[in-house]
């Protein structure tokens, strides 16, 4: 017995199902965007971490090892701020800037033989002004010398999960040696909010007084984007433009690394535009990065 009416409905059905198909397989096929970053290829390494959880949103070259720049401040921060909550020091407390340490060069807040600091203003001096001066000030005070005080940050680094990153010195000035990655950056600037928040402050800083005069700083991305809360800049010729940003607004809190860039503004540009993409992230999408000088 033929049923010819069945043929027309199984038809439709079949075209019903294939066009199901197609949508679906249109659903599941990532999109590609293309994301602009600011650097060659061997300069540039970024990362971007959730601060509450703890993954991985985004990252690029996270473990090249790369020159830290001024970022090495940070570390020398993690100590001076170690050093204040185990009582070691005040922020009171006078640190004598010697001659060496006001022989470096700038940035620095240029200090006179016999001259001191007090803890408070040297941690404003080294987050704001990023004086290397004052870097090596204290590396001398609390490690006896910069040398050694180094060895302390590299411990340090490795005790709070920095696995690749080698501190030659206090200030970020330019050393062969003095290697990291953009992952252990990001470490290190989850470790400071994690660990002082009560000293986390000085981080969002842009300008403090200092014997009656106003020091501005070098992080732009402070009152930028709303809810950017620090952390460090930093320079040198043979890293680039450099910058660990942290963000804390409406329940969502990353800490970003961009390494390398070719400018500060086009670093900024490219913090803010990672900021953005990983607060809304697009769902089956995938990025393909365009280099600097690549067409």
């Amino acid at each position: 017995m033929s049923h010819p009416r069945l043929f027309p409905l199984i038809q439709r059905f079949v075209a019903a199902f294939a066009l199901l198909v197609l949508v679906a397989g249109c659903a599941t096929t990532p999109t590609e965007t293309m994301l602009a970053v600011p650097a060659p290829a061997q300069k540039y390494a970024a990362v971007v971490i959730d601060g509450k959880s703890g993954k991985t949103l985004f990252e690029a070259n996270s473990t090249a090892p790369r020159y830290p720049a001024s970022l090495t401040k940070m570390m020398t921060l993690y100590l001076l701020f170690e050093a204040l909550d185990q009582g070691r020091v005040s922020k009171t407390t006078p640190i004598p800037v010697s001659d060496n340490a006001a022989r470096q060069p700038p940035t620095k807040l240029r200090f006179r033989r016999g001259e001191t600091i007090d803890v408070d203003s040297a941690i404003r001096a080294i987050t704001v002004k990023s004086a290397n001066d004052v870097a090596v000030a204290v590396a001398e005070y609390l490690g006896g010398s910069e040398q050694a005080f180094a060895a302390m940050m590299t411990a340090k680094a490795r005790q709070i999960g920095m696995r690749s990153t080698v501190f030659r010195n206090a200030s970020g000035l330019p050393d062969a040696g003095q290697l990291t990655t953009a992952r252990d950056m990001a470490v290190l600037g989850t470790a400071l909010r994690a660990r002082f928040p009560q000293h986390f402050h000085y981080f969002s800083e842009s300008d403090f007084m200092f014997r009656g005069r106003l020091v501005r700083g070098h992080n732009d991305m402070l009152g930028r984007v709303r809810g950017v809360n620090g952390i460090k800049t930093g320079y040198i010729r043979a890293s680039g433009f450099n910058i660990v940003t942290s963000y804390d607004a409406d329940g969502r809190r990353l800490i970003l690394v961009v390494m390398g860039a070719d400018s500060a503004r086009r670093r900024n540009d490219h913090v803010e535009a990672l900021i953005q993409r990983n607060l809304s992230p697009a769902s089956n999408t995938t990025t393909r990065l365009l280099y600097a000088g690549e067409q």
